[in-house]
């Protein structure tokens, strides 16, 4: 036995000793192997899991002890998934940018602490990128740009974004992938998967698994730039009638699966106040113009881009015409409306602009919200029931609605969860672009204003007449849904018209002149 014992233990120190010279020569990174990842984020996932099963059993449910308690796991666990993102880096880097963005569906002490992923992504070394465009575009740095800034512009979880000049002079930013990040992420998603499905053993409430399916599905899209590229021309085109719009131009011959060369653009974010004070830009403007973009996109065109963080949307004032404009940018993650699943859509969204209670409840159902209608109502708007009964356009946002539904993501985690495998796969994306939008119009302090929701129901009613003439058989009955479609979109230029009347200085001097004269 102590002979047997002998030669295992030296078998297992040989092959130790033997890859890790193997690994040393080959000078490979210990973070990039499957087993360090794996057992990085494992041993997160037990940490986490036995923090939550063992630090309530001496407080009593629903107490303030309890939720206060609550509080602190809920941030000890964030910084802790945090962290591992960083380590990890790549798909785990994306997916906690991706919970980090769902404002009113998680506790706030997740979403606080996983938004600085967004300023935590990796940089590949010059060496690194100089490799990828080697192997993709066949030739040196050198031979494709005057000049090549080895600083980058900006770092994300899956590349990073390079200026450059073109031998004709002119300025482009260069997208390229970080070179692991291929390789890893089919591995990365089975492990996530297989450790979500442990998580959700041990805690039956906890049903995130659409995380992992939607990476799935997305992941493959979001590495391939010829894609992205793709979708930026076709939203260029869409929605060329916005002259505020600008989506930088795509340069194909110097485009491949992994690098990505467009036109450069300046701006600043659209969530940076100072630069918007500095340039004179008007932030309800901004604002609007943001609003009117998405709809059009959601409820008529049906093809959205779902990744609005603010480094994705820049602002400026064009050089020559003086004008506000809005900069797109990374068109990799899109999702491509059903025309059913649109048009119910569109009349859920005009029945909570209304306030009509059973249009909430039947097009919520419709949606798969079931028996949670309420809680869906409440997630889609992040308002509360007693604003969506009321119409969410008749009743402004308070700070204290705000506090409210922030504290019941907390409380309402699990039935959260629930509604989000009841639901279609498509409204998930959709989701996280609602909170994204909602994340800059607070920040801009234009939150839930009424051009906002003229500007969404005029794309609600023209989506909805224009699918019901797709489907009518008699020329009377095309006349008629256009007519109808026409006074629709009257009442509300005439309704807008009335609350700029109502709002404007001239109003509020002639009111402060009869109260005096009075």
């Amino acid at each position: 036995m102590a002979g047997r014992l002998l030669k295992v233990s030296s078998l297992a120190t040989a092959v130790f000793a033997s890859s890790g010279f193997y690994l040393y020569n080959r000078q490979v990174d210990i973070n990039d192997l499957s087993i360090i990842r794996f057992g990085r984020a494992a041993a997160t996932t037990v940490v986490i899991s036995y923090d939550y099963l063992t630090a309530f059993r001496h407080v009593e449910y629903g107490t303030e002890e309890y939720w206060a308690l609550k509080s602190k796991v809920h941030r000890r666990s964030a910084e802790r998934l945090r962290d591992l993102c960083c380590a990890n880096r790549g798909t785990f880097i994306k997916v906690g940018q991706h919970l980090g963005a769902l404002d009113y569906l998680l506790p706030e002490e997740y979403t606080s602490t996983l938004k600085v992923l967004h300023s935590r992504a990796p940089q590949s070394s010059m060496e690194e990128i100089r490799q990828v465009i080697r192997e993709d575009l066949r030739k040196e740095l050198s031979e494709l740009f005057v000049s090549f800034d080895e600083k980058p512009q900006g770092a994300a979880s899956l590349a990073q974004v390079h200026r450059a000049v073109l031998h004709d002079g002119r300025t482009v930013a260069v997208k390229v992938q970080h070179p692991k990040v291929q390789k890893q992420s089919s591995k990365d998603i089975l492990v996530m998967e297989v450790l979500l499905k442990a998580v959700h053993w041990l805690f039956p409430d906890f049903a995130f698994m659409w995380l992992v399916e939607e990476a799935k599905k997305n992941m493959p899209l979001e590495l391939d730039f010829l894609n992205e590229g793709h979708n930026a021309e076709k939203v260029a085109n869409m929605l060329a009638h916005f002259p505020f719009l600008k989506v930088p131009m795509i340069h194909w011959d110097l485009s491949t699966k992994r690098i990505l060369t467009m036109d450069f653009a300046e701006g600043g974010q659209v969530n940076d106040r100072d630069y918007m004070k500095e340039h004179s830009i008007n932030v309800n403007e901004i604002s609007e113009n943001l609003g009117k973009m998405y709809s059009e996109m959601i409820f008529v065109h049906g093809f959205v881009h779902c990744d609005p963080h603010p480094g994705n949307v820049l602002v400026r004032k064009c050089p020559q015409s003086k004008k506000t404009e809005i900069v797109l940018l990374d068109h990799g993650l899109y999702q491509v409306l059903q025309p059913d699943f649109r048009m119910d859509y569109c009349r859920l969204w005009q029945a909570l602009i209304k306030g009509d209670m059973s249009g909430v409840e039947s097009y919520s159902r419709r949606l798969g919200a079931g028996d949670l209608y309420p809680l869906f109502a409440c997630v889609l708007t992040a308002r509360s029931w007693t604003a969506v009964n009321a119409g969410i356009s008749s009743v402004p946002v308070t700070r204290a609605e705000d506090v409210e539904i922030r504290t019941n993501a907390a409380r309402y985690l699990p039935q959260i969860s629930d509604l989000l495998n009841r639901v279609p796969r498509q409204m998930l994306l959709l989701l996280k672009t609602n909170d994204l939008l909602r994340g800059i119009e607070t920040t801009l302090q234009t939150r839930a204003s009424s051009s906002s929701f003229i500007n969404m129901s005029r794309c609600c009613i023209r989506a909805v007449a224009r699918h019901k003439r797709s489907k009518a058989q008699t020329r009377t009955r095309h006349l008629q849904i256009t007519l109808s479609e026409s006074v629709s979109l009257w009442k509300l230029s005439v309704y807008e018209l009335f609350l700029w009347v109502k709002g404007s200085t001239v109003v509020h001097w002639l009111t402060a002149l009869l109260a005096f004269l009075h």
